[in-house]
């Protein structure tokens, strides 16, 4: 391949992310957009100067494709990801992964099978802090990490509910502020660990949104076989969004992630930190929240920079199954009430 032939499957608030990502890219070219509402597929599809689809299977049938984007309601995730896949086509999908985690190892075996690549966005990444937290307890200037704790504390008004067809509820969204929100945090604070779990106890409970069946609010501890003990509260019921908070004390030294600023405090003294440059900046377009930030774009060009030139992705989808796991055991948890241990 010279360029890479694309297609985006869902037109709704993630779009923009990803079709301005693709069209910047000088190795892609976005061929057709799908969405089941025709005209909200249609507006996209003139705006990106591409084909318009309201069944993704027609235009799997009818378009000479390489790639597919899915930025669709969670429990369609797996089902056209594995569609996809069987066509030989190579997948690059919103979080997360699916709503059951048996769904997502389907997904990744998949495509394991027919050979072709398969992402998952966790952009977050790639923020500047992240990256600095990552670096220095890779390389042991911090030592042992000893304990964790993370904190989102969010909005999401019952008009945010009432607005879409999907989202508030268990068979299509696959739960509330864990699976969608806190989804992204709990994924950074793992990825900082970078240890097997051990057991997850936690509790979910609706205590803010009456017109939805999922969870506002999510608490509990991460055991991890390393013998680290970490904490996580999570909300949507907060009157703003919050900057989301992770901190991890170390052997050496204290860990605080603060929306996307990094920093590290030694305890001989030195400090580090790391914040987005605010120099580095990309339009996806009007009407984009801001604090999706420019990583969308990183990790996208790194997918099709793996597609042209080979090696691996810098988020391999063997790292969103461990966080599709670990989301999972907490809903379970949750709602058996009991503590979910994990074996071998």
């Amino acid at each position: 391949m010279d360029t890479v032939k694309v297609a985006i499957i869902g037109c709704g608030n993630i779009f923009p992310m990803h079709a301005q990502s693709v069209k910047e890219n000088p190795n892609t070219e976005l061929v057709a957009v799908c969405d089941n509402k025709p005209e909200r597929a249609n507006e996209r599809a003139i705006e990106m100067d591409c084909e318009s689809y309201t069944d993704y299977v027609d235009m799997l049938d009818n378009e000479t494709l390489d790639a597919i984007h899915i930025c669709l309601p969670h429990y369609l995730h797996a089902p056209v990801s594995i569609e996809v896949t069987k066509r030989g086509l190579h997948v690059l999908t919103e979080k997360p992964m699916a709503i059951k985690y048996q769904d997502a190892e389907a997904m990744l075996s998949t495509a394991r099978a027919y050979n072709t690549h398969f992402g998952v966005i966790f952009q977050n990444r790639y923020n500047a802090g992240a990256q600095l937290i990552k670096a220095m307890l890779t390389e042991g200037t911090l030592g042992s990490i000893q304990s964790a704790k993370a904190s989102v504390t969010w909005d999401r008004s019952d008009e945010y509910y009432s607005k879409s067809d999907w989202k508030g509820t268990w068979d299509k969204e696959g739960g509330g502020v864990l699976i969608d929100q806190a989804i992204h945090t709990l994924d950074l604070m793992r990825w900082f660990i970078d240890a097997e779990l051990e057991y997850v106890d936690a509790t979910i409970s609706n205590r803010g949104h009456e017109d939805i069946e999922v969870e506002d609010a999510a608490e509990g501890i991460l055991k991890f076989k390393s013998g680290v003990v970490a904490a996580f509260h999570t909300i949507n019921y907060y009157t703003y969004d919050a900057p989301v908070q992770i901190e991890i004390h170390c052997e050496k030294g204290l860990i605080k992630m603060i929306g996307d600023k990094g920093m590290v405090s030694l305890y001989d003294g030195r400090e580090f930190i790391a914040d987005h440059n605010p120099n580095e900046t990309f339009s996806y377009g009007v009407g984009v929240k801001s604090y999706w930030g420019v990583n969308h774009i990183k990790q996208i060009n790194n997918f099709y920079h793996v597609l042209l030139h080979g090696g691996e992705l810098d988020i391999k989808p063997e790292e969103a199954l461990k966080t599709q796991e670990m989301i999972n055991a907490i809903y379970q948890s949750g709602k058996e009430n009991r503590r979910i241990t994990f074996e071998g």
